[in-house]
């Protein structure tokens, strides 16, 4: 008995240390928060944005319009006047007269945007950008579709392309009603014979497959015919969920700064660069959601009528967990035709001593597993002497891989991939290495190369040096072109 008790007694004693170091650290965190930047008109939320209570079955994508009209209406009278002196800069979009400020673009990107092609409509695509992102995101992707005849609808999900301060109060099942809606107009615009294909970046992608699994079930849904995901979202931080806590205690005046991640300057013209603590919560329920759901549709064998997906992942992610791509969705998927594509790190021999680490012992377990139902492609160099690149390529169930070269090569200074760079590409006007000149959308992000004194900027000198556009752009091109419903 006294053994029980001593036990017990040590079990609470475990527990209450637990609590003790957790809320140390929560409060050690909403106190560095103090230490952010003043928040600014930006960081509230816009009343009139549109959410799921809204979107009901009924609602056509004039109905979503009218209200994203409404919402940047609102931005322009209450938010943009309203920038303090020192904030009237040429580097702040929410300064009215800053040449960033996107309405004064001749289109603004932040918007929803639809893309016709010039002949038969072969298909319809609905493209779905990624958290803090824009419709911007997907544009290249859409272009692309459109070019093959397929109408693309590029869909601003609730929340995006207006403030960062929406996404304080924006859920994930905002989002999911938002993809719903445009799924059925998609449908309806390019005709029910026509195949059906979604598109989604990073939190897009999770949507995407969200969206796919939940049409199984639901005969009002139209099903994808095929899936196509760039630094899809299906895995996050497991810290993602104590952003509720701090959330909370940000709703405390003087914590108020604690609901944030980063408060930053918004340079961006087509992106936030605040983050807000809400945001990551929502992240991470919506995987722990798709998780799920994906292993319930596997158990059921409801899952051997999802469509194929296409993905492509950088083997380096600090935003996503890339081998939640391997481990929570396409280790369930049937023999349908998927494909992944991997994007490896630069394995040039004058690039490999300053790399932290090599990933070897991940990428080699990726390989020669008899098992595999799907099409596996690894985007590498050709060997360690050169920076020329190949794709290493095995086929489901194969273990021997075919290597074709690309024809490409990894540029100067450039050691990976990212989770921005995936679905961006190289000549694209703002984030791209090699941008597109007779477009300007203010400074060439993907240019910047800063140089100074540590700890000087406002900015993370990280932000600056993470690629934002995709080298190998070129092969993803091909690879969606092939992959589309003949």
């Amino acid at each position: 008995m006294k053994a029980l008790r001593r036990l017990l007694k040590w079990t609470l004693g475990a527990a209450a240390g637990v609590v003790i170091v957790f809320l140390t650290l929560v409060l050690a965190r909403a106190f560095a928060a103090r230490r952010f930047p003043p928040l600014k008109p930006w960081h509230r939320a816009l009343s009139a944005e549109v959410t799921a209570r809204e979107i009901t079955d009924s609602w056509t994508l004039a109905d979503y319009l009218r209200r994203e009209d409404e919402v940047f209406r609102q931005m322009n009278e209450t938010v943009l006047p309203a920038a303090a002196p020192e904030d009237r800069n040429p580097s702040n979009r929410y300064w009215p007269d800053s040449p960033i400020n996107p309405e004064r673009f001749p289109k603004n990107w932040n918007r929803t945007f639809e893309l016709v092609p010039d002949g038969e409509v072969r298909g319809g695509a609905l493209l779905i950008h990624g958290l803090t992102d824009s419709p911007y995101s997907v544009k290249a992707e859409a272009e692309l579709l459109r070019s093959l005849g397929y109408y693309a609808l590029c869909l601003r999900m609730p929340g995006h392309g207006t403030v960062p301060g929406a996404l304080t109060e924006t859920n994930w099942e905002d989002w999911r009603a938002a993809v719903r809606l445009g799924a059925r107009h998609v449908r309806q615009r390019a005709g029910a014979k026509t195949p059906l294909v979604l598109a989604g970046y990073s939190n897009g992608g999770a949507l995407s497959v969200q969206y796919a699994v939940d049409a199984l079930y639901d005969p009002r849904l139209p099903r994808p015919d095929r899936i196509i995901l760039f630094s899809p979202m299906i895995g996050v931080s497991p810290f993602a969920g104590l952003a509720r806590i701090v959330s909370r205690i940000g709703s405390i005046p003087y914590f108020e700064r604690s609901r944030w991640m980063d408060v930053l300057p918004e340079y961006i013209p087509f992106k936030y660069d605040s983050f807000p603590a809400h945001a990551g919560l929502q992240t991470g329920e919506l995987t722990a959601e798709i998780a799920t759901a994906v292993q319930h549709a596997a158990v059921s064998g409801k899952i051997k009528d999802l469509a194929p997906i296409l993905a492509f992942v950088s083997l380096v992610d600090s935003t996503v967990i890339t081998p939640a791509t391997f481990d929570r969705l396409y280790r369930y998927l049937p023999e349908n035709g998927s494909e992944l594509v991997l994007f490896d790190l630069n394995r040039y021999e004058f690039v490999a001593p300053f790399l932290k680490r090599t990933y070897d012992r991940e990428v080699a377990g990726l390989f020669g597993d008899a098992q595999r139902r799907y099409r596996l492609a690894l985007v590498t160099n050709a060997s360690t002497s050169t920076r020329d690149a190949v794709a290493r390529i095995e086929a489901p169930h194969q273990t021997e891989p075919q290597v074709t070269p690309l024809g490409i090569a990894w540029p100067p200074q450039i050691f990976s991939l990212s989770h921005l760079a995936v679905p961006f590409r190289p000549d694209d006007a703002l984030f791209g290495i090699q941008p597109d000149l007779s477009v300007s959308y203010g400074p060439r992000l993907g240019l910047l190369a800063p140089r100074g004194e540590k700890g000087v900027l406002a900015v993370p000198t990280d932000q600056f040096m993470r690629l934002n556009c995709n080298p190998f752009f070129a092969y993803v091109e091909q690879r969606i072109e092939a992959f589309l419903p003949k």
